[in-house]
């Protein structure tokens, strides 16, 4: 006869039983999460998304600065020579971060932003029906090539107080080859 729990006898083989049972599980677990590691590897941000001016890291030293404030910073190559090169395939690709907020077919219409076909060479601000930020709508320009490049590098040091959550694209092939793709749309 075995131990008594909870007023029945319990024998070796159901102990067995249960302690099988909970080695099954935690194994389990520990696979699952090896593979979920393996299936969702997380890229590191190159910097944060929001930067709060003046906030302080964890072990009390100062936030180390923004990009745009270090003193010095790598030489971006040419833009209009990056531009001459630019793929609108590879730009296609880089849309995609683009596609949860716009649209880029004719005619289709706003998402949460307005519709980018045909956006190079058309006024900042200028798609009816869209409800601009104040800031945006007033302005001014046009969408050429430099503009759609400083916008794409940092939408809130181009307009700032814009209502556009992105951060930009820090990388420039990346934003010539989404121009040069944006450009291919109205043509």
């Amino acid at each position: 006869m075995g131990k008594l729990v909870r007023g029945r006898a319990v024998d070796s083989y159901e102990l067995n039983k249960i302690f099988g049972a909970v080695i099954f599980v935690i194994l389990v677990a520990i696979v699952i999460g090896e593979v979920g590691d393996e299936a969702v590897s997380p890229e590191a941000l190159e910097q944060n998304a929001y930067v709060i001016a003046g906030a302080e890291q964890a072990s009390g030293e100062a936030a180390a600065p923004a990009p745009a404030e270090a003193a010095e910073t790598p030489a971006e190559p040419d833009f209009g020579a990056l531009l001459a090169t630019a793929d609108a395939t590879a730009g296609k690709k880089v849309f995609r971060k683009c596609a949860a907020c716009h649209k880029a077919v004719e005619g289709a219409g706003n998402g949460i932003g307005p519709n980018l076909y045909g956006v190079v060479g058309r006024a900042v601000g200028g798609v009816a029906g869209f409800s601009y930020s104040d800031a945006l709508a007033g302005h001014g320009g046009s969408w050429d090539v430099a503009s759609l490049d400083a916008w794409l590098s940092s939408p809130r040091a181009f307009v700032p107080g814009n209502k556009m959550g992105f951060g930009g694209l820090k990388k420039a092939t990346d934003r010539a080859n989404l121009i040069r793709y944006l450009q291919s749309l109205g043509e």
